[in-house]
């Protein structure tokens, strides 16, 4: 296996990604009560634009961000609605009744990066989309929990797909999670598929991001012309959560949290 070089986090790192975490999942918290019937995607794009600018005094990751073979990004969060998987660019659609979306922020603080995203329903969604939410947002957190210094991406991945598949849906293969710092994307890649003690052994100081997106029918997915929304092939539901995570001496520590954020999943032994 080809050798992967992971920028393990000091002290001061990691205490500039607390920092920027927490101020992630506030901005969510901020925008939470926006989130409902007849607004538009675009009108919470602004508003968090401007919640990043005027009150965090952070800068959005995602405005101008331009990967190889990628035209720059035209937003300030990502709105992904019903099947849209991820990246959905916000604009004039209105949210209405039933829908599910997930919003994807990354705040920069400092020179540090906080990412996270939430589901949202919005009103009283379909019981299928509200138990897709559930299930994926159940699947993290059980990826999440096989953090600890010794264990492997693979469990990570492992975990994460055999329960969402055990609830009859699909994994997407092509997007994964990422190690993240002063830099949105780093090694490692944290795939939310794969078998148990495979692939890089977890260390303290390593921070990346869990981020399963998992897709009510076939894992098929494509891109829209606007070369960045990605939609389910099938045009089934899919739904993703994500938060960062620091490996620490005895586990994990999750790093996108705040007053508002979804307490973790009662998860039976």
């Amino acid at each position: 296996m080809t050798s992967v070089s992971v920028n393990l986090k000091s002290p001061e790192d990691i205490e500039g990604m607390r920092v920027a975490g927490r101020l992630a999942s506030e901005l969510l918290d901020y925008l939470t009560p926006f989130v409902k019937p007849g607004v538009t995607t675009g009108e919470i794009n602004d508003l968090a634009h401007a919640y990043m600018l005027d009150v965090q005094r952070t800068v959005p990751a995602t405005l101008h961000y331009a990967p190889p073979g990628h035209s720059p990004y035209p937003a300030s969060l990502c709105t992904s609605v019903n099947h849209v998987v991820c990246h959905g660019i916000p604009g004039d659609k209105k949210l209405k009744e039933g829908d599910i979306v997930n919003i994807d922020v990354t705040v920069i603080k400092d020179g540090y990066h906080g990412d996270t995203s939430r589901m949202f329903q919005i009103g009283r969604p379909s019981i299928q989309a509200k138990r897709l939410s559930e299930v994926t947002y159940e699947a993290m957190w059980r990826g999440i929990m096989t953090v600890r210094p010794g264990a492997h991406l693979g469990d990570i991945g492992a975990t994460i797909q055999r329960f969402a598949e055990s609830h009859g849906y699909s994994i997407v293969r092509e997007f994964c999670g990422h190690g993240i710092g002063r830099q949105f994307h780093e090694e490692p890649q944290v795939l939310h598929y794969g078998r148990p003690g495979t692939g890089l052994k977890l260390q303290p100081g390593m921070i990346f991001t869990v981020e399963p997106m998992v897709n009510a029918g076939r894992p098929g997915i494509r891109c829209l012309a606007d070369g960045w929304t990605i939609v389910t092939a099938d045009h089934s539901l899919s739904a993703q959560w994500e938060h960062t995570v620091l490996v620490t001496d005895e586990g994990f520590e999750v790093l996108t949290v705040s007053a508002g954020a979804p307490p973790p999943p009662a998860i039976a032994a």
